[in-house]
C-alpha cells in the first residue's frame, strides 16, 4: 500500500508518525524491548500527549532475529502462522551510545538516545537497515484505519526474488505485491499461494509474520527500499541471515516448517481425466491400458471433479452412473501397479447431501446473523467447511477415510483461495481477515494428516494448488490454471521458481496447460519440461491428455522421458531427501549453485533439477532455445555433447521434437537404472553410475538412499592423472560405470565395493 506523495509529501489523507529515538529499553535473557517516542525528549514536557513504538527483538533461530513493531498493544485474534523456536543464544549489550542484539552472525543495532535507525549487520558488515522515518505509525483520516510499515534499505545491486508463486517478473525489484490468496490463474499478478518472505541477493530474507493481507512495495513507492505494511496496530517480521542464498532458506524452513518428503512413487508419471472431458470407469481403464500397450509408465491415476455428481460438489460419493463398483475399479488400477488419486475441495454445495448435515451440526463458515455464508460461485449454493471447528475437521476426515478405506491413495486439495472475509464468522473467533490466507493450511493439514494416519508417515502426499507460510510441510503443490500456449509454460516456469524460493521444496504444473487446446508440438515441449520437473501431471480442463490423441512422435516423446525420469530416480531422491533436510529446493534457479555468477540471477526460463543437471526448456514450435551454462564442463546427458564453458556463455541452438538442452556440470557423480519401471524402487540394486567430465584432482562423493529416502550408502570417485579410483558402499549387485569426457563414453564394471579405472 502505498502512504507517500512522491519522495517529499505524504499523502494527504495520511498522518504518519515514525520513532525518533530510543529513549528507554527493557533485556531479558533472550529478549529486548526499545522505547521509541515520535519526537526527541528534550525535557519532562515532551513525554506528555505523545504516541511511541514498542518494538521487541527476540530470536528463535540461530542467525534470525525478530522485530514486532507495536503501537497499541492489542491481542489478535488469530490465527497465527505455526513457528519453531530453538532458543539459542543470544548477546545484547548495552551502552550510552548504542544497543546491540546478536545471534550467530547476525546483529541488530540502534542508537540510544540519538537518531533512530535500527542496522541489521552479518559479521559486522552491513546488510540492510530500517533508517530514520522508514517505520511508520499510519492514520488514514479518511476512514479511521491504522496501519503499521516497515521500509529496509537496498543495496545499489540488490535483487529481491520470492513472495510466493508469482508470474510477473522473477526479479522483483520495481513491484507492487499485495499477500491474498486468489484464484487468478496463472497469467496475471494475482496468485494463489502467496507467502510474506522474500530473498535477497545480498544474502538474507525477510519473513513479515502476518497471515493477513501484507503489501509490499520493492524498490517502487521508494525505489530505495523494500517496504511492506499491514492494517492494524502492530507489525512483525524476522531477518534471516545467510550468507548463501541456500542458508537462508535452511533457517526460514526451520523456522516455519521443514519441507516434507513425499513418497518416492509419487515422482512418477500422474494421469488425469481432465476436467470437463466426458469419462467413465471403462474410459479410464482404456486411458491405463493405452499407456501399458505403448510402454509409457504410469504411476498414478487422478480423477477429476467429476468423480462425483454435478452440482453436488464436494459430497465425496462416486457418481455410480458412471462408476458402479469404484472399490473394483480402485482394485484394477491397483492391480496394474497404479496409485489412485480424487479430487477434492473444501466447498460443500446446497444440493450435497453433506450439506444440510454440516449446516445442522455447525460444520460450516457463518455470517454474523448465523446463517451459512454461501454463494453461486464454483456450485451453486456453496458452503465452506470452517476448519476452526475441531469436530467439523473430524466429520471432514471421516468422510475422506471412508475413500481411503475403499483403497484411494491421496487427494488433489483444489481450491481454498475464495474464503470470505466481510459478514463473516468463524467456529473458534477467529479474525476472517487473517483466516483468508490462513484457510489453506488449515485445510491442507486436515487433509494431509489423515493420509498419514492411515498410511504412514511417509505414505502422505496431496496435491494442492493454494499454500501459504507453512504449507512445505504439506506438498506437493502444483501451478493451477494456466493457458496452452508457449507463453503460459514459460509463466508457469517463472511463477514456479519464483515459488520454489519461497520455502517450498517441491511443484508441478498442469502438462500441455489446463485451458484451450494443447497443439501436438506444445504437448511434446510441455511434456520434457514436466518430466523435468519434481512431479509430473497431465491434466487439462476439456481436452484428454493422453498423448496418442496427439501424434505418434507425441507417444514416443513422452516414452522418453518417463523413462528417463524414472531411471533418474536413485539421483533425484537423494537430492529430494537434502531438500526435506535442507529446504533447498529440488528445482532451482541457477544462481543458488552458482552464487558468484552475476549472470545467473536474473535466468528464469532454465533451472538446475537437483544439483547436478540443468534444465533449458523450448518454449516454441521451431525447436530453438536460448539458454546460459555457468563457467565449467558440461554434458548433455541425451546427446553427449560437451561444452567447455570458460567465463560465463550464451548458446542458440535448435533441437528436434524429442530433445533439449538437459546438462551434466563437471564433477558429477549421477545414479541411474535405465530399466526401472515405475519411480519407487530398490534404488541400491545395481545402479548405472555415470561420471561426467571429472577432472584431475577432483574428488566427489554422492550419497546413495533407499525407496524410503533411508541413508543406504555412498559412492566416491577421485581422479589422479589419467586414473580414477571409484568406491562404493550400500550398493547391492554389480553396477555398470560410465566415464563421460569429451563427448566420449567409456563403460567399466564396479563388481564389489571399489574398482581402478584408467581413461
Amino acid at each position: 500500500m502505498k502512504f507517500t506523495d512522491g519522495y517529499w509529501l505524504d499523502r494527504p489523507q495520511f498522518e504518519i508518525q515514525s520513532p525518533k529515538e530510543v529513549f528507554d529499553y527493557r533485556k531479558s535473557d533472550d529478549k529486548l524491548t526499545l522505547y521509541a517516542p515520535f519526537k526527541y525528549i528534550n525535557e519532562r514536557g515532551d513525554e506528555l500527549n505523545l504516541g511511541m513504538s514498542t518494538i521487541e527483538l527476540t530470536s528463535p533461530i540461530e542467525g534470525v532475529i525478530g522485530v514486532k513493531l507495536i503501537h497499541f498493544d492489542q491481542n489478535d485474534k488469530g490465527p497465527s502462522y505455526q513457528l519453531e523456536n530453538e532458543h539459542p543464544n543470544v548477546d545484547i549489550t548495552t551502552g550510552d551510545k548504542e544497543i546491540t542484539f546478536k545471534s550467530g552472525d547476525l546483529t541488530a543495532k540502534v542508537p540510544y538516545k540519538s537518531n533512530f535507525e535500527l542496522d541489521f549487520l552479518h559479521k559486522g558488515k552491513e546488510i540492510t537497515k530500517s533508517m530514520e522515518k522508514a517505520q511508520g505509525v499510519i492514520l488514514d483520516k479518511s476512514t479511521g484505519k491504522h496501519y503499521m510499515r516497515e521500509q529496509l534499505s537496498m543495496g545499489v545491486d540488490e535483487l529481491i526474488y520470492g513472495l510466493g508463486e508469482r508470474f510477473t517478473s522473477f526479479v522483483k525489484n520495481g513491484q507492487t505485491v499485495d499477500i491474498v490468496n486468489k484464484d487468478g490463474g496463472t497469467g496475471s499478478e494475482e496468485a494463489y499461494k502467496n507467502i510474506p518472505f522474500y530473498l535477497s541477493s545480498e544474502g538474507y530474507g525477510v519473513f513479515v509474520n502476518q497471515p493477513e493481507t501484507v503489501s509490499f512495495e520493492i524498490a517502487s513507492e521508494n525505489v530505495d527500499r523494500t517496504q511492506f505494511s499491514v492494517e492494524g496496530e502492530s507489525l512483525q517480521y524476522f531477518i534471516v541471515d545467510g550468507p548463501t542464498p541456500k542458508d537462508v532458506l535452511n533457517k526460514y524452513t526451520r523456522l516455519t516448517g521443514q519441507v516434507a518428503l513425499p513418497p518416492a512413487w509419487s515422482f512418477g508419471l500422474w494421469l488425469s481425466t481432465s476436467f470437463t472431458t466426458d469419462y467413465s470407469a471403462e474410459t479410464v481403464l482404456k486411458f491405463i491400458d493405452g499407456m501399458h500397450d505403448r510402454k509409457i509408465p504410469l504411476d498414478v491415476f487422478h480423477f477429476d471433479c467429476f468423480w462425483q455428481k454435478g452440482f453436488e460438489w464436494c459430497t465425496l460419493l462416486w457418481d455410480k452412473e458412471q462408476f458402479p463398483d469404484p472399490e473394483g475399479l480402485i482394485k484394477k488400477i491397483h492391480d496394474r501397479g497404479i496409485k489412485v488419486c480424487v479430487w477434492i475441495n473444501p466447498y460443500i454445495a446446497q444440493k450435497s447431501p453433506l450439506f444440510k448435515e454440516a449446516q445442522d451440526n455447525g460444520y460450516l463458515i457463518k455470517r454474523q446473523d448465523g446463517n451459512v455464508w454461501q454463494w453461486d460461485l464454483w456450485q451453486a449454493g456453496n458452503g465452506f467447511v470452517d476448519f476452526t471447528n475441531p469436530d467439523a475437521v473430524k466429520w471432514y476426515q471421516s468422510k475422506l477415510k471412508s475413500l481411503l478405506d475403499m483403497g484411494v491413495d491421496c487427494f488433489k486439495t483444489d481450491f481454498g483461495e475464495r474464503i470470505p472475509v466481510e459478514d463473516v464468522k468463524f467456529f473458534d473467533g477467529s479474525d476472517p481477515k487473517r483466516e483468508h490466507n490462513y484457510y489453506t493450511l488449515q485445510y491442507n493439514q486436515t487433509v494431509f494428516d489423515l493420509i498419514k494416519q492411515e498410511k504412514g508417515d511417509d505414505q502422505a502426499i496431496v496435491f494442492a494448488r493454494s499454500a501459504t507460510v507453512g504449507s512445505q510441510k504439506f506438498p506437493v503443490h502444483w501451478g493451477g490454471d494456466c493457458l496452452s500456449r508457449y507463453k503460459s509454460m514459460a509463466d508457469s516456469l517463472r511463477g514456479g521458481l519464483s515459488f520454489l524460493l519461497s520455502g517450498f521444496g517441491f511443484w508441478a504444473h498442469d502438462i500441455s496447460g489446463f485451458e484451450e487446446q494443447a497443439t501436438p508440438d506444445l504437448y511434446k515441449r510441455w511434456t520434457q519440461f514436466g518430466l523435468l520437473s519434481s512431479h509430473s501431471r497431465y491434466h487439462g480442463s476439456g481436452q484428454y491428455k493422453v498423448p496418442w490423441v496427439f501424434d505418434e512422435e507425441a507417444v514416443d516423446n513422452t516414452r522418453k522421458f518417463v523413462d528417463l525420469k524414472l531411471s533418474l530416480m536413485p539421483y533425484l531422491f537423494n537430492e529430494a531427501v537434502n531438500t526435506h533436510e535442507t529446504g533447498t529446493p529440488l528445482m532451482r534457479p541457477l544462481f543458488l549453485e552458482y552464487t558468484k555468477d552475476r549472470n545467473a540471477y536474473f535466468l528464469e526460463r532454465e533451472y538446475m533439477f537437483g544439483s547436478k543437471l540443468l534444465v533449458a526448456p523450448i518454449f516454441n514450435a521451431e525447436g530453438t532455445v536460448k539458454y546460459y551454462l555457468p563457467e565449467g564442463k558440461w554434458t548433455n546427458i541425451l546427446n553427449e555433447k560437451t561444452y567447455d564453458v570458460k567465463n560465463g556463455e550464451w548458446f542458440d541452438e535448435t533441437y528436434d521434437n524429442l530433445t533439449l538442452p538437459l546438462l551434466a556440470r563437471e564433477n558429477s557423480i549421477i545414479l541411474r537404472n535405465p530399466n526401472a519401471e515405475h519411480a519407487e524402487y530398490d534404488y541400491t540394486d545395481s545402479p548405472d553410475i555415470h561420471l561426467y567430465e571429472f577432472a584431475d584432482g577432483a574428488k566427489e562423493t554422492t550419497r546413495v538412499v533407499d525407496e524410503k529416502g533411508k541413508p543406504a550408502g555412498h559412492v566416491t570417485a577421485e581422479r589422479s592423472g589419467s586414473t580414477i579410483t571409484l568406491s562404493a558402499d550400500g550398493l547391492k549387485g554389480s553396477s555398470k560405470v560410465y566415464v563421460h569426457a569429451d563427448g566420449n563414453v567409456k563403460e567399466f564394471t564396479l563388481d564389489g565395493g571399489s574398482a581402478t579405472l584408467s581413461l
